[in-house]
């Protein structure tokens, strides 16, 4: 029997946003036969469909005149191990810290520096998260997903997602087209902690980690540190990083770095990716406010609901900051925020 199909329900506890808009449908599935029972309903194959995780990365503008399917697919294994790793085998309705959590009380090591990071597992492949040196695809093995055409379960190795930078197959050529139910990990059995990147070491120090950190000191320095910079969804309303750090050609980086001399940079294949929030702090939108929506005063990178805004002003607000960056530095910004 399929799941509930719910009316005009507010999606407002399902976007970290916390923007109040409705959905015409709603259901929840929490296994892949109730989602193809869900699929199978006249009313769904008719509308267009929107798969929840977190609701992390969602900027809502207006109501959903679709139906929002929520996927809570659960489960945490260890399906496999050798000497060196293990492969741990994760629901995609599952959240992606308490995966992090998981595996470290597996003593596990490999997806520490990506701990603290919103959203659920499902979502995480669909655009490679990543964050303070490690990203998805380091440690990826496999993932499940059913194709909504056919209801048919498909297995995608790390070759066919197609992984960049925050990008995936599911975000090109077949978006829409899948529904993920699992995540495969391939971890590490004996400690391989990466502390070169970003503020983990200052921090561990000032945690007064001195020794060799293990696999659980780095995920608390990256807590910290995100906690330091983020603001929390559940007291202000946000989506975490809105905007992608731009790669630039290394011609263009010194260009501008003869005129900025304080600009920083990383580089990358093919150029040197330059961070987003300093370009926007240089155009003057750190801690701005608008009423009820703004820059966090702490993060630039940050676009917030401080209560009560609307999804299109802080659109508006988003490709404000991405027109005054063009025409300041002559670099593109990209949203990471999905805008619905």
């Amino acid at each position: 029997m399929a799941p509930t199909l719910e009316h005009d329900i507010s999606l407002r506890p399902y976007n970290t946003f916390n923007l109040d808009v409705k959905a015409r449908l709603f259901a929840r599935f929490t296994s892949t036969e109730e989602l193809r029972a869900l699929l199978a309903l006249p009313e769904v194959q008719q509308a267009e469909r929107l798969i929840l995780g977190g609701g992390s990365n969602l900027l809502f503008t207006k109501d959903f005149d679709g139906v929002v399917l929520k996927n809570e697919i659960r489960g945490l294994e260890i399906i496999g191990q050798d000497e060196d790793t293990a492969l741990v085998r994760a629901g995609a309705g599952e959240s992606w810290h308490g995966l992090v959590q998981y595996t470290l009380d597996q003593e596990l090591s490999g997806i520490e520096n990506l701990s603290l990071i919103p959203g659920t597992v499902g979502a995480a492949p669909l655009q490679n998260i990543g964050a303070y040196g490690a990203e998805l695809k380091d440690t990826f093995e496999e993932l499940e997903a059913l194709e909504t055409a056919t209801g048919q379960l498909r297995t995608f190795s790390v070759e066919e997602c197609g992984f960049g930078y925050r990008e995936s197959v599911f975000k090109g050529p077949l978006k829409n087209q899948y529904i993920v139910t699992s995540v495969v990990l391939r971890l590490h059995r004996r400690a391989q902690t990466n502390i070169s990147y970003g503020a983990i070491q200052t921090t561990l120090q000032d945690l007064g980690i001195t020794e060799e950190p293990t696999p659980r000191h780095v995920s608390e320095a990256v807590v910290h540190i995100r906690r330091s910079k983020l603001p929390d969804p559940a007291e202000i309303g946000n989506a975490g990083s809105f905007f992608k750090n731009p790669e630039i050609s290394q011609h263009k980086y010194d260009e501008l770095k003869a005129q900025y001399p304080d600009l920083p940079g990383y580089p990358v294949p093919g150029g040197v990716k330059v961070p987003a929030a300093w370009l926007i702090e240089q155009c003057g939108w750190k801690g701005l406010r608008r009423g009820p929506h703004g820059v966090h005063d702490r993060q630039a990178l940050v676009l917030v609901n401080h209560g009560g805004a609307q999804g299109q002003d802080i659109r508006d607000l988003a490709f404000e900051i991405i027109t005054s960056v063009r025409e300041k530095f002559g670099i593109e910004l990209h949203p990471e925020v999905n805008i619905m």
